[in-house]
């Protein structure tokens, strides 16, 4: 009994404390987990739309207008030269710089004309020894000519004293041209320039060789810059040599007319595009290399026409308030394109011709509603009137950097 007693108590002694450790472990997690936290009763609440309260509203509607298409370009230089030798020689002198002007003529680049020289004085040393022999051989001949005049010398020596003078008056004839080639490979040693206009690059410096046909300077003329952009085949078909368009370089924020004077008949297939090429007038702050935006009219479109006090930005989304039938309101997302007249803005998405959007008071008062709705294409509203609409100098809007992200040639004013 007392045996029994023993192993009783120790099992109580052991299995006692596990067991209260796990129910203390148990406890623990279930308040952990927030088992004796009150939950929310599962349901739904239903929010109370907003009403419209005396805020001011507009309808959304139609605006017909000229739109443009931009071909985004490089400006090139249709005179670019690259000056290089004609010989080969070692460099001593690079007179110019990137960034120089330089007129036709100006020397550029001066070269070792050592060996050069040697070869001249070989040339006329080689002249000199020609002109002797041909005194001596016309000494002979005239001789000769007398001996057979008295028939004192056969008239086989007269013919070969005859074929000699001839012979040594072709070596002088040669040995003087030899001089007139040496003298103006001579001249090569000096490099002038071929062309007015700016030096871009310099590829060469004193102590290196020149050698024929290696580019040691870019030369390019300033008054022969012209955009060159791909263009959409369905514009370019249309288009013609000396038509006039409009230019915009970013860089300098420089719109400038410009004429097309070359269209490449051929297409691109992978682009479906076609090389235009278009002439600036010159400026200062225009260089070659620079980005640029050829605008081209591509006809008549309408579009929805909204107050750009309309529209909440929330980060890159874009929102307005919609006044429902029941004069509820209805935030919805929209999709804006260009900028138009002061104040109003293009809508590609999410709003219909008629429907009512709320705007800040300050806007309803300063272009009112109906500002836009004209369907004349001259509404400035639209402007559309020729190129110089802002939607040409807006800049890259929503549209255009689409289409440039998808690779196509003319960026902006496509249909959405």
């Amino acid at each position: 009994m007392s045996r029994l007693g023993s192993t009783v108590g120790m099992l109580v002694k052991t299995v006692l404390p596990a067991l209260a450790g796990l129910i203390g472990l148990g406890l623990i997690i279930a308040w952990l987990s927030g088992a004796f936290i009150e939950k929310v009763q599962p349901g739904r609440v239903e929010q109370q739309p907003e009403k419209l309260e005396g805020q001011s509203t507009e309808q959304v509607h139609e605006v017909l207008k000229d739109y443009i298409e931009e071909a985004v370009g490089t400006l090139k230089a249709a005179n670019r030269t690259e000056v290089s030798s004609k010989v080969l020689a070692t460099i001593q002198e690079v007179t110019v710089a990137a960034g120089d002007l330089v007129k036709e003529g100006d020397p550029l680049i001066r070269l070792d004309n050592s060996e050069l020289e040697a070869r001249v004085q070989q040339a006329e040393q080689s002249l000199s020894a020609a002109r002797a022999a041909a005194a001596k051989a016309k000494v002979d001949f005239e001789r000769l000519e007398k001996l057979v005049a008295r028939n004192a010398t056969s008239k086989s020596e007269f013919d070969a004293a005859e074929v000699a003078l001839n012979v040594a008056i072709a070596n002088e004839m040669r040995a003087e041209q030899s001089v007139q080639e040496a003298r103006v490979v001579r001249s090569y040693a000096m490099i002038t320039s071929p062309r007015s206009g700016r030096v871009v690059d310099r590829l060469a410096e004193p102590g290196d060789t020149a050698r024929p046909g290696q580019p040691l300077l870019v030369i390019y003329d300033a008054a022969s810059l012209r955009l060159e952009a791909p263009v959409s085949e369905h514009l370019a078909v249309r288009m013609k040599v000396g038509d006039r368009l409009t230019v915009h370089v970013d860089a300098v924020n420089r719109t400038t007319k410009a004429v097309v004077d070359q269209i490449v008949p051929q297409a691109d297939a992978p682009s479906r595009s076609f090389l235009v090429k278009a002439t600036v007038p010159r400026a200062d702050d225009l260089f070659e290399g620079m980005f640029g935006r050829l605008l081209i009219p591509a006809g008549q479109r309408t579009h929805l026409c909204l107050a750009q006090s309309a529209v909440h930005e929330v980060g890159q989304l874009q929102f307005v308030q919609v006044v429902r039938d029941d004069n509820t309101l209805e935030r919805r997302m929209i999709r804006t394109g260009q900028v138009g007249m002061p104040g109003r803005v293009e809508v590609l998405s999410g709003l219909s011709v008629g429907e009512r959007v709320i705007v800040h008071e300050e806007d309803a008062e300063s272009t009112p509603a109906d500002s836009d709705a004209q369907t004349s294409p001259n509404d400035d509203s639209g402007n559309g009137s020729g190129t110089r609409s802002v939607d040409e100098s807006a800049g890259a809007s929503s549209s255009d950097s689409q289409s440039r992200e998808n690779g196509s040639p003319s960026a902006a004013g496509v249909p959405q």
